[in-house]
């Protein structure tokens, strides 16, 4: 099982982007005040939802080399090798198969597959995308930013994070293609 409690998360997802075409990318930061090696996580995924609610479809899909560091308050940012320039200018590492609005993305440490932060529901498909602040289907054709006084990630907790309304998320929903705020946080 992948629903390992882990106490407190340093990093976690900043930002999200399901642009148009290939402009698609996850963007994790370092809110802590020691450097973070990201060989130590990992991006484990699901394509449309997650076939049963004990595993990953793709568990560690995406491995960072080991001395990967994330600096106090700096963000690292995955993306896919075929998106727009000003995305590419603020990558640092390629991943083909970025969320198309339904697949779960989770940041999950590496030795004990814990839920450092996840965006979206283990379980069945939800459709088009999952609702986030009150919005529709606000991982399909969206940028989701975190709210800058979110301190960690949400542990495996998709629903509390994602919220209901404007007030009560943890994120901030605009329209596609905004990357206004990608390369810091």
């Amino acid at each position: 099982s992948f629903l390992i409690s882990i106490s407190f998360s340093q990093i976690f997802f900043s930002e999200y982007a399901e642009g148009s075409s290939n402009n698609k990318y996850l963007e994790i930061y370092n809110a802590d005040d020691h450097d973070v090696d990201l060989g130590l996580y990992s991006l484990s995924s699901c394509a449309n939802g997650c076939n049963d609610a004990d595993t990953w479809d793709y568990p560690n899909n995406v491995e960072f080399a080991n001395g990967t560091i994330v600096s106090p308050g700096e963000v690292y940012v995955v993306c896919n090798g075929s998106a727009d320039p000003t995305i590419l200018g603020q990558c640092d590492q390629y991943f083909t198969y970025l969320s198309n609005g339904d697949d779960v993305m989770g940041l999950t440490q590496v030795s004990t597959g814990g839920i450092l932060d996840i965006i979206g529901t283990i379980g069945p498909d939800p459709g088009s995308g999952w609702s986030v602040a009150g919005v529709s289907n606000a991982t399909k054709d969206h940028t989701l930013v975190r709210k800058s006084s979110i301190p960690s990630g949400n542990l495996g907790d998709w629903s509390s994070s994602a919220g209901t309304n404007a007030d009560n998320s943890e994120w901030e929903v605009y329209d596609q293609n905004t990357w206004d705020f990608l390369g810091f946080h």
